[in-house]
C-alpha cells in the first residue's frame, strides 16, 4: 500500500508551536531600548560640546568682541562720550604712539619694572623650589605659604607696601635710618619708584612660580640624582647639571608668563601712588596706567584702543620668540 506524501504529516510541524506576533509590550521595550540607544550616541557625540560651549560664549562676549572694537575704534577719532560716532583715521592713532614721549616713557617704564620683578623673581622661585623639593619637616605649610602673597588682593598687597616706602614714617626707611641712610622718597625718584612697584610684583609672584618650578623638579627622574651622585657630584653640581637642564622648558614658560604679566601691569604702580600718571613725572607709568590716562581721563578712546592693540602685537611678538625657543629646545635634545 502506498501512502501519499502530500497527506503524511511532518513531524517538525507536529513538534514545533505556530508562530507568533510579538507582544505590544515587548514592541515597546524594543522602541524604548533603540531611543535609548539614540540617545546615548547623541549624548556621547554632543555632550563635550555643551560643557565646553559657556567657555565659548563668555569668551566671545567678554574677550573677542572688546578685542574686535578696540581694533576697529583704533582707526577712528571716538571719545568716550560718545562711542558710536566715529570718524575714519586710518592708522593716525599708531603713527601718533610713534611720535608721543609719554608713550615711550610708559614702554621704557614698563620694560625696566619688568626687568627688576621677572628676574630677582624667578631666580628666587628657582631657589626656594629646589629647598622645598627636599625632604622637610612641615614642607606642606611651607608649600601652602608660598601661595599666601598670591592669594593676596593686589589693593591691599599695594596699599600695605605703598604704607613701607612712606617716606617720613615707612618702615622701609626707619630700618635704613638705623644704619645711617638718609630718609629716601621712593615715590619721587625714577629708580626708587620703579623699585618699589617691582618689590610689590615679586612678593606676589614668587610663591606661584616656586610652585610651578617645584612640580617641574618632582618629575625629574631620581635616576638621574643617582648616577650624578654616584660620579661624585656634590648637591650644587646636581642642581646645576641636573636639575637646571631638566627645567629649561618650565623655565621658558614661566619667562613668557611673566613677561606677558610686566607688560600689563596696572594695579600696583595705579595703587602705589594713587594716580594714572604714575607719579607727578610720569616716572614709574607703564602701558597699562597710559592706556587708562588717555581712555578713561583724557577720553581719546581710539588712542587708548590703539595703545591697547599694540601692547597685543608687544605679546604676539613675545609669543613668537617663546615658539622660536622652544623649537630649538626641542631640536637640541
Amino acid at each position: 500500500m502506498t501512502v501519499s506524501l502530500k497527506s503524511a504529516p511532518s513531524a517538525s510541524a507536529e513538534g514545533a508551536d505556530p508562530p507568533r506576533k510579538a507582544a505590544p509590550a515587548d514592541r515597546r521595550a524594543h522602541r524604548r531600548a533603540a531611543r535609548r540607544s539614540r540617545w546615548y550616541r547623541r549624548d556621547t557625540k554632543w555632550s563635550p560640546y555643551a560643557f565646553i560651549a559657556p567657555f565659548f560664549l563668555f569668551f566671545a562676549a567678554f574677550g573677542l568682541f572688546p578685542l574686535l572694537y578696540t581694533g576697529w575704534a583704533s582707526l577712528h577719532r571716538v571719545s568716550l562720550h560718545t562711542p558710536t560716532e566715529m570718524d575714519w583715521a586710518g592708522l593716525h592713532n599708531y603713527t601718533r604712539l610713534l611720535k608721543d614721549e609719554y608713550f615711550w616713557n610708559a614702554l621704557g617704564n614698563t620694560f625696566t619694572i619688568g626687568l627688576l620683578s621677572t628676574v630677582p623673581q624667578l631666580l628666587m622661585a628657582l631657589g626656594l623650589a629646589h629647598l622645598l623639593n627636599y625632604r622637610l619637616r612641615g614642607s606642606m605649610f611651607f608649600r601652602v605659604a608660598m601661595l599666601t602673597p598670591y592669594a593676596t588682593s593686589v589693593a591691599a598687597a599695594t596699599l600695605v607696601f605703598a604704607m613701607l616706602y612712606g617716606r617720613d614714617f615707612g618702615m622701609v626707611n626707619w630700618a635704613l635710618g638705623l644704619v645711617g641712610v638718609d630718609h629716601v622718597d621712593w615715590e619721587s625718584g625714577t629708580w626708587t619708584s620703579q623699585f618699589a612697584v617691582s618689590t610689590i610684583v615679586i612678593w606676589r609672584w614668587t610663591g606661584y612660580n616656586t610652585l610651578i618650578y617645584l612640580a617641574a623638579m618632582q618629575s625629574v627622574p631620581n635616576d638621574l640624582y643617582e648616577s650624578a651622585a654616584l660620579d661624585g657630584a656634590s648637591r650644587w653640581q646636581q642642581f646645576v647639571h641636573v636639575t637646571i637642564p631638566s627645567l629649561r622648558p618650565t623655565i621658558l614658560f614661566t619667562v613668557v608668563v611673566s613677561t606677558i604679566g610686566a607688560t600689563q601691569l596696572f594695579g600696583e604702580p595705579l595703587l602705589f601712588g594713587g594716580s594714572q600718571t604714575g607719579g607727578a613725572s610720569h616716572q614709574y607709568q607703564t602701558l597699562g596706567l597710559y592706556l587708562y590716562e588717555q581712555g578713561w581721563f583724557n577720553y581719546h578712546l581710539g588712542r587708548a584702543s590703539a595703545i591697547a592693540w599694540t601692547m597685543f602685537l608687544i605679546l604676539i611678538l613675545v609669543g613668537l620668540v617663546y615658539f622660536l625657543v622652544a623649537r630649538r629646545l626641542q631640536k637640541s635634545h
